[in-house]
């Protein structure tokens, strides 16, 4: 009988085809750190800080202009000036998440800011033209709501005017994001590949390497290969589980995968590589995808492209 036939019988009524030798991650009872501790909550705290930081901007500036407007006696009403700058930040808050996805696709770093700044004015001059669209169509809604209309003025000028505040605006949330991903790789550990030492040959193989250097928070040290028991793409990085941490290394996922030990590590989605000693079990999906569930408890995907050739990994047939 086959490993997979046998371990297909030896699975749930569910039909999950079980690693002929079943294990049961335990969580490590240590203290969990700042990072374990923050992670539950990062995605609430992102977006809690990007609303609160263009609701804070909105109240702000509108305080401001209406002073300004009164001091000056410019005869707008105390509603206009908050029509203007909540348009604004309601339309630069949506375009916050575009921003985000285009800097994972072309990450602007201090070793590639020279080839990455022509991609990111041009990304600037879109982000000019949704903001001054988005913002203009709210402006022209409110002013209709009070059976007025209102005047952009002719578009050639006032988007130039526009553009040289967004521009900045653009790359104030670029440096923001690119800030806060440098902090997060500098608290979780940024992985990189062993280099060819000066003199002399290199102790293991560079194209199959044995151990990956992990530098964190001024301390480095070694991660073996086979201590990852998974990785996952994340724009120009691959994330590198190893023992519940996350280790970014500089790599695409193509690029990782031909490093790694094919016995050991297969590919089984777009964006996933499993380590193989630390999958627990396959369960197929009606689809005709996977999920494999590992033994540290996670659940990845594995595409209905991978499946067969993970399937014939466990010696069964595709």
């Amino acid at each position: 009988m086959r490993v997979w036939d046998r371990a297909r019988e030896q699975g749930t009524s569910r039909g999950r085809w079980r690693w002929p030798h079943p294990y049961n991650a335990r969580m490590d009872p240590a203290k969990p750190t700042f990072l374990q501790r923050y992670q539950p909550l990062r995605r609430s705290l992102e977006i809690g800080f990007w609303v609160g930081s263009y609701l804070f901007s909105a109240v702000a500036n509108s305080l401001t202009v209406n002073m300004d407007v009164r001091r000056l006696h410019l005869g707008f009403a105390a509603w206009q000036p908050v029509a203007w700058e909540a348009s604004s930040a309601i339309v630069a808050l949506a375009l916050v998440p575009a921003v985000a996805w285009f800097t994972r696709r072309w990450p602007i770093h201090l070793d590639n800011w020279r080839r990455m700044l022509p991609v990111h004015l041009l990304a600037s001059i879109a982000w000019a033209l949704l903001h001054v669209a988005g913002m203009v169509a709210l402006r022209k809604l409110a002013y209709a709501s009070q059976g007025l209309d209102y005047d952009f003025g002719p578009w050639w000028r006032e988007f130039g005017y526009e553009y040289l505040k967004d521009v900045r605006s653009y790359a104030g949330v670029v440096l923001v994001i690119e800030g806060y991903r440098f902090v997060m790789r500098r608290l979780q550990g940024e992985a990189s590949l062993l280099s060819a030492p000066d003199a002399g040959p290199p102790v293991e193989p560079l194209d199959r390497p044995g151990r990956f250097l992990v530098r964190k928070l001024g301390r480095e040290f070694l991660v073996a290969a086979h201590d990852i028991e998974w990785l996952q793409a994340a724009g120009n990085y691959v994330n590198l589980r190893v023992r519940g941490h996350d280790y970014p290394l500089r790599s695409t996922i193509g690029g990782i995968e031909d490093k790694l030990d094919p016995a050991r590590f297969v590919r089984i989605q777009r964006s996933y590589i499993a380590n193989l000693d630390h999958v627990a079990s396959i369960e197929p999906l009606d689809t005709g995808d996977a999920r494999v569930h590992m033994k540290d408890g996670a659940n990845l995907p594995c595409s209905r492209t991978y499946r067969s050739g993970l399937k014939q990994r466990f010696g069964g047939d595709a």
